[in-house]
């Protein structure tokens, strides 16, 4: 069985209960543009959950063994409609307009793990 790298990673919405809503349908099964599911295949993502409490979000990533984070964020970066999706999505999130999915998710440090 393969294993696979796990990275978590957060990020804070803004604070506004509409936007929090929106964000949720913009995320909603089938609502994703598939450029943007595809490019995340494509650099070797497998799966993607996305968790909200509040205006807070955390994201859990599995992908392929041996993925490089920093080499495929930079080749995520610069895949079709990328860019694009990250200005639509800049709307709901506290971030820039012209950040990279990589300068708004935050990685996280894990310090437990059950054994």
């Amino acid at each position: 069985m393969a294993y696979y790298k796990r990275y978590c990673k957060a990020l804070t919405l803004k604070n506004d209960a509409q936007l929090i809503e929106a964000y949720k349908k913009v995320h909603a099964p089938g609502a994703v543009w598939p450029e943007i599911t595809q490019g995340m295949k494509d650099v070797g993502i497998v799966d993607m959950e996305i968790y909200i409490l509040g205006n807070q979000m955390f994201m859990i990533m599995d992908t392929v063994p041996g993925f490089d984070h920093d080499l495929a964020m930079a080749k995520l970066a610069q895949m079709p409609r990328q860019s694009e999706w990250e200005a639509y999505v800049s709307q709901f999130q506290n971030t820039s307009k012209d950040a990279s999915a990589d300068e708004k998710w935050q990685l996280m440090e894990r310090i437990y793990k059950m054994d």
